[in-house]
């Protein structure tokens, strides 16, 4: 089921809602539970295979293969689209700034909102 939920996820090129991927996986099989598909979803955050977005409550494959450090998101305003950056010094830095008042931060989650180069170039052409 991990490997199907994967593939529902990388053929959208948006972000998904739980519900979004049963309503995929439903079209072949019927019998499909929301349990399953959390089940799956959790498992495949916790080995690094999907990522969620905390602000939209849905989940996106990773664009890495393998990446040993957190991630952040840039979600488009305007079409949706979400790219995934690695910064190893920005973590490293964010993780600085709250060790400074005694937190020991344990994951980040960092999403960024704007507009892709993509929206911005259809939008000057208009």
């Amino acid at each position: 089921m991990q490997d199907e939920v994967l593939d529902v996820l990388r053929e959208r090129s948006g972000p998904m809602s739980a519900y979004d991927v049963l309503g995929q996986l439903r079209q072949d099989k019927l019998n499909l539970a929301p349990p399953t598909i959390y089940r799956a979803l959790s498992s495949l955050t916790n080995r690094g295979k999907v990522h969620r977005l905390e602000s939209l409550n849905a989940f996106v494959a990773c664009q890495y293969d393998d990446h040993e450090h957190a991630w952040i998101m840039s979600i488009c305003d305007s079409c949706g689209a979400v790219n995934e950056i690695v910064s190893p010094e920005l973590l490293n830095a964010l993780s600085g700034v709250a060790s400074e008042s005694g937190f020991l931060s344990t994951r980040h989650v960092i999403e960024i909102y704007g507009q892709c180069a993509a929206c911005r170039a259809i939008e000057a052409k208009a």
